[in-house]
């Protein structure tokens, strides 16, 4: 029995460990994750209008949204995308979002 537990507790711990509901992020803390960063630029000037989209995460087991550039730029009526931001939470890795952020024209 007691080699059971611990084999099981050692599963569990890979589980907590492995952050199966993480997010892309540039650093990823163990116990909880708030990080903002840039994702890309263009040569359009302005930021006039800002747009988002964001995902979410439940255990890695179920995920459902859209956080894609194009949506969060038609979410504004972004035409001309002057650069994206991006916002990934994560605690720990029980819970995570990811949100993308359009500015531009």
């Amino acid at each position: 029995m007691k080699k059971f537990l611990l084999v099981a507790l050692f599963l569990a711990g890979g589980v907590f460990v492995s952050s199966c509901a993480s997010v892309k992020s540039p650093v990823m803390g163990l116990i909880y994750t708030d990080v903002k960063a840039p994702e890309a630029v263009t040569s359009n000037a302005g930021k006039s209008k800002v747009g988002t989209a964001m995902a979410t995460s439940i255990l890695g087991l179920i995920a459902q949204g859209d956080a894609s550039i194009d949506t969060a730029a038609k979410s504004a009526g972004i035409t001309r995308i002057h650069h994206v931001d991006y916002h990934s939470t994560s605690i720990l890795g029980i819970y995570s979002t990811f949100t993308v952020t359009v500015y531009g024209e």
